[in-house]
């Protein structure tokens, strides 16, 4: 069987900035663009915000899997690393700090695209169901995605993660951000997809929250990676 050489750190990294940089600049482009075709319909402002936000994770997650396994998401870094799949805490580490930083430039790049001045977001989205939205809609994707690797169907986490995230929107109160560096660099655009200050670190905590009870069930339901799930023909 041929081996893939693992790419050098700095690919993976640049891998990991552009990806989350351009998921962030679908999520907040695509609202800015709902928000003045659809200024009376916030259904369809919704409608059309999941609509290229489900497409756009596929493509990122096919476009750049092969480089740096496509994480886009600190959870995902840190189930990954929890795991022990590879690496180390330190690139870890620097995973994350890619993501955050690419997903601040994806903030302010969508604002430029539409020519809106830089702006915090004001829009308050904390309340007790939009929490359990989080933790609701983290831990189910930590399950989707880890459910899929250990049961040897890796190939079909793009187009699963998308479509998961495209329902997402529309069954979870908080409309699913599930990612603590989207929702970080959601904070930098005052517009349809934005989130104050004070509603974020309530969100990454829930999000966190869930990532763990994604954990928990995964290693309940997949106690041990099988490249032939039961249930498989």
């Amino acid at each position: 069987m041929r081996v893939i050489p693992t790419p050098p750190l700095w690919r993976r990294l640049l891998a990991e900035l552009l990806g989350t940089g351009l998921l962030v600049a679908v999520v907040v482009g695509s609202g800015i663009a709902a928000q003045r075709l659809s200024p009376d319909d916030t259904g369809l402002q919704l409608l059309e915000n999941s609509l290229a936000t489900a497409f756009g994770l596929g493509v990122l997650i096919l476009m750049l899997g092969p480089v740096s396994g496509a994480h886009l998401n600190p959870v995902v870094t840190v189930v990954d690393r929890v795991l022990g799949r590879e690496g180390s805490w330190s690139t870890a580490g620097a995973y994350i700090a890619a993501q955050l930083l690419g997903a601040i430039g994806g903030a302010v790049l969508a604002n430029a695209m539409f020519g809106l001045p830089f702006a915090i977001a004001t829009t308050a989205r904390v309340s007790a169901g939009q929490l359990v939205g989080e933790v609701v809609a983290t831990s189910i994707l930590v399950l989707l995605i880890f459910s899929l690797v250990r049961t040897g169907r890796g190939a079909l986490i793009a187009p699963a993660v998308g479509a998961y995230i495209g329902a997402a929107y529309w069954f979870t109160s908080s409309t699913s951000f599930a990612n603590p560096a989207v929702t970080i660099g959601r904070i930098f655009s005052d517009s349809f997809a934005g989130i104050a200050p004070g509603s974020a670190l309530p969100y990454v905590a829930a999000q966190l929250f869930g990532a763990a009870i994604g954990l928990g069930l995964l290693l309940l339901l997949f106690p041990s990676t099988s490249t032939t799930p039961k249930g498989t023909p």
